[in-house]
């Protein structure tokens, strides 16, 4: 692609989307000197503060999320994580000492907890992507991070640590079972609600400003003069004009953008929560002072991909489920079919397909089944307890065919950027991806290996890590799954619709 003339600082630059890209864009951008920075997003942040229990809905917007350093052997994401999590330290302590004390927050609040995270198998032996994470980080200077359940030397290490009940959350060792897994001793969770008013008080006080909204904040369209992109108009019918236009609407950013085609495409996990009585012994068992984040079979497909958290302060405990990322096809205005978010902010198509909005309560089957059969194995205490599930969601991400983030200049599309294909697991980069997008469009330091990964590209000969635009006939379609009204974990209400 031709290089092309970055903005000047003081030039307006517009970004789509208050999720994680776009807020770590604004305060980076505003760091560099840029003193026109505008933020667009329909949803109403500054009322529902970002949590989805008070009606935000969006990937960003959510209880947790996972921070690590273990990435196999992917180790320009490892490198980015070790860029990261000092910065969550520091936010941490800009907290306690309150220097920066967003709105309705205080100095006992914390947007990061290192707890850890461990990555657990139901194999014998350690996976291969395991031990490349362990010697990832030894290789970069991080020896004795990473402990693994299976080697004598590293469950000392931990012992002396006081890490053993992090080492085996689920107390398999203790029901005579194994435990294989590895420890990232310098992760833990995100706290994201908290995390992105955060990041959202900083950049206004770098100077970036907000606009929400289901008109004055939601792009109606991209604003043209002759092939460049000037800027978006707004469903209240107003052009913001821009010399740089950032797209970072999480799983809206591909039906926004049809030159995503085949590159992106939004995609659904599914989160179950559970309410933990403070009585009950689990709320000691799961706090974070002894319970780390995890990971199980991430790299077992349908079977696997499991990940949950420590209950949280008001006993929220969530489980998620990745194996099958689920699509919702819809035929857009081009008539191509391209899978559509279904949140609180979606409305009811004509053609009948899963799009219904507020009213779409119903959660994947095989989700379910997975996540309730792992349960029942692995915390049998929930049901002994009779703790069922309090609430169910379907969150919609943005993949990309190969796990690596898309953002570079849009070909052919001068002043248009995109920032997107988050894939899952971008944002425990909330502090410090915004310095890499801004990067980009400086296009300076271009041939390191992260910004290399995410340029505009199209599937090669390789196999895909994931396969995209299946359709509404694919396997993965709410149109063509089992879906359930009802959820428990003591019993399979299956009211299939």
């Amino acid at each position: 692609m031709a290089k092309s003339i970055p903005p000047k600082k003081q030039d307006p630059i517009v970004i789509v989307g208050a999720g994680v890209f776009g807020l770590s864009t604004a305060i980076h951008l505003c760091r560099r000197g840029y003193s026109d920075v505008t933020v667009l997003d329909k949803q109403p942040y500054d009322e529902s503060l970002y949590s989805y229990l008070k009606g935000a809905d969006a990937a960003s917007a959510d209880i947790n999320k996972i921070v690590r350093s273990a990435y196999g052997s992917q180790t320009e994401y490892q490198d980015l994580s070790s860029e990261a999590i000092p910065e969550w330290h520091a936010w941490n302590a800009e907290l306690k000492a309150g220097t920066l004390v967003p709105p309705g927050m205080s100095t006992k609040d914390a947007v990061f907890v290192p707890n850890g995270s461990i990555s657990l198998s139901t194999s014998v032996d350690l996976p291969p992507w395991e031990l490349a994470s362990i010697e990832g980080m030894e290789n970069s200077g991080h020896k004795f991070t990473q402990l693994a359940t299976t080697i004598t030397s590293h469950r000392d290490i931990a012992a002396r640590r006081g890490l053993q009940s992090f080492m085996d959350p689920f107390q398999r060792e203790r029901r005579g079972k194994h435990n294989t897994g590895v420890l990232d001793s310098t992760g833990g969770m995100a706290v994201a609600d908290k995390a992105c008013r955060f990041a959202l008080h900083k950049a206004r006080g770098l100077g970036a400003k907000f606009i929400f909204g289901e008109h004055a904040g939601c792009m109606k369209e991209l604003c043209y003069q002759d092939l460049k992109v000037i800027g978006v108009k707004t469903r209240d019918e107003k052009i913001h004009l821009a010399a740089m236009t950032i797209l970072a609407c999480g799983g809206w950013t591909p039906v926004l953008l049809p030159e995503l085609d085949g590159l992106c495409e939004a995609t659904a996990g599914s989160v179950m929560l559970f309410k933990i009585p403070e009585g009950s012994p689990l709320w000691d068992r799961l706090g974070a002072d002894k319970f780390p984040t995890w990971m199980w079979n991430m790299r077992n497909g349908a079977e696997g991909g499991l990940y949950g958290f420590p209950r949280d302060e008001n006993g929220w405990f969530k489980v998620g489920y990745r194996g099958t990322k689920y699509t919702n096809p819809l035929r857009q205005s081009d008539g191509k079919e391209r899978s559509t978010p279904v949140t609180r902010w979606s409305t009811a198509e004509k053609d009948g397909s899963v799009s219904a909005g507020s009213n779409f309560t119903s959660f994947p089957q095989q989700a379910h089944e997975v996540l309730s059969g792992f349960l029942n194995e692995y915390l049998p205490e929930l049901s002994e307890e009779g703790i069922d599930i309090s609430l169910t969601r379907v969150c919609w991400y943005t993949d990309t065919f190969d796990n690596h983030y898309v953002v570079d200049r849009v070909p052919n599309k001068e002043g248009l950027m995109v920032a997107t294909g988050g894939s899952g697991h971008a944002f425990k980069f909330l502090p410090n991806i915004g310095n890499w997008v801004v990067d980009i469009m400086e296009q300076t330091a271009m041939d390191r290996p992260a910004v290399k990964a995410w340029r505009w590209r199209s599937v090669g000969p390789e196999q895909p890590v994931n396969t995209l635009m299946e359709g509404c006939s694919g396997p993965r379609a709410l149109q063509n799954i089992g879906l359930l009204q009802e959820v428990s974990l003591q019993s399979k209400r299956n009211a299939k619709l």
